[in-house]
């Protein structure tokens, strides 16, 4: 599909209030994605475990205007509360999808939003938000457009949601989901996410996902800026390549279940993201001294035990800890003995593969 394909008929009744909800995963990358072209595009294809508990919860409530404009009118709320600083990144998400739905000028809305999990801290609460939002919308669009063939939905909600955060395009989808094109994936695009197309072995997908929260507050630097700095950098291009060529390698690994092939992928791919990030100009650093601590226990703690355990990053200080569900007992007593020192308050979340958004 390319972007004309999302741009509806002229429409034709629109229905004049409602209420939708929706609830949208977050998502934790094992390929990432690290940099951006014009358009919201990214510059290597990535492939992500949608969540499950780790969510955003989002209520949009919609009315007709006697006077349509270009960008609708709109008030927001996270966790009950006016949250007037999210007004421009909305502002601007609504601007980039108004020509593919065209309708929206039409309304005003208020948008209520909550999320299970700490915002800004390195757990993708823009993609989980921004799909959530983008189901709402679709859900408008299916009102109004009643024959909308539920595959077409499910891309275009992927497909608005990355325009508002490119990660969010994977959290549509559960399981494993590929975002971004590539010549060895069928369906891929840079688009949209698309479910994962080839045989995965069952022991992924169960596989479980304890959140450490080694620090709760806002980041120091963006995702959006930090994506901005790929443009230039120096080793750019050979990590877009490695990025393509984990994918590729990926394939065998989840279908022949080979954990320790896959431990050493998912470790390195964590990495070379926050390597990226070292080595721009100017250069930062995410991880806290607890994120590295936690790294070399879970080393040694594989070493050890044999426990075929793996540590993932996003771009923040937080470590995902993935595991089979096999060993969700002793990876807990682990976590409890001895990383949950290194959290914020002690703090974790303890989650798991899971099967995409739902409407609640």
């Amino acid at each position: 599909m390319i972007e004309k394909d999302f741009i509806p008929e002229m429409a034709g009744t629109l229905p004049e209030t409602g209420t939708i909800s929706w609830q949208a995963p977050s998502n934790i990358a094992l390929v990432k994605y690290w940099g951006k072209r014009p358009g919201q595009l990214p510059t290597n294809p990535s492939v992500s475990f949608t969540l499950d508990t780790s969510a955003t919860r989002t209520t949009l409530k919609y009315r007709s205007v006697s006077a349509p404009s270009q960008v609708p009118v709109f008030r927001i709320y996270l966790d009950g509360v006016a949250a007037p600083h999210f007004a421009a990144k909305i502002s601007t998400f609504f601007e980039r999808i108004c020509v593919y739905q065209p309708f929206l000028g039409a309304y005003e809305f208020e948008i209520r939003t909550e999320n299970t999990f700490p915002h800004s801290s390195g757990i993708a609460s823009s993609a989980s938000g921004m799909a959530a939002l983008s189901l709402c919308l679709m859900d408008l669009e299916r009102a109004i457009y009643p024959d909308l063939k539920e595959d077409l939905f499910k891309k275009k909600a992927s497909f608005l949601a990355r325009l508002g955060s490119g990660s969010a395009a994977r959290s549509i989808e559960g399981g494993l989901v590929e975002w971004g094109n590539h010549a060895s994936v069928p369906g891929s695009s840079d688009l949209y996410g698309i479910p994962y197309p080839f045989e995965v072995h069952p022991v992924f997908s169960s596989f479980q996902d304890t959140i450490l929260l080694v620090d709760k507050g806002k980041k120091q630097v963006s995702s959006t800026v930090g994506h901005g700095l790929m443009q230039g950098h120096p080793f750019a291009n050979s990590r877009f390549e490695q990025a393509r060529q984990h994918l590729d390698g990926l394939q065998p690994i989840l279908r022949e279940g080979d954990l320790p092939a896959f431990i050493s992928l998912v470790e390195s791919e964590a990495l070379s993201l926050h390597a990226m990030m070292m080595s721009s100009n100017p250069y930062f650093v995410l991880m806290k001294p607890g994120t590295l601590e936690i790294i070399n226990r879970i080393w040694e703690y594989r070493k050890d035990t044999g426990t075929p355990i793996c540590f993932t990053l996003d771009a923040g200080a937080n470590v995902h800890l993935l595991y089979p569900e096999e060993n969700k007992e002793a990876v807990g007593a682990f976590v409890n003995e001895e990383l949950v020192s290194f959290c914020q308050d002690g703090q974790y979340l303890q989650d798991h593969v899971g099967p995409g958004a739902l409407r609640l």
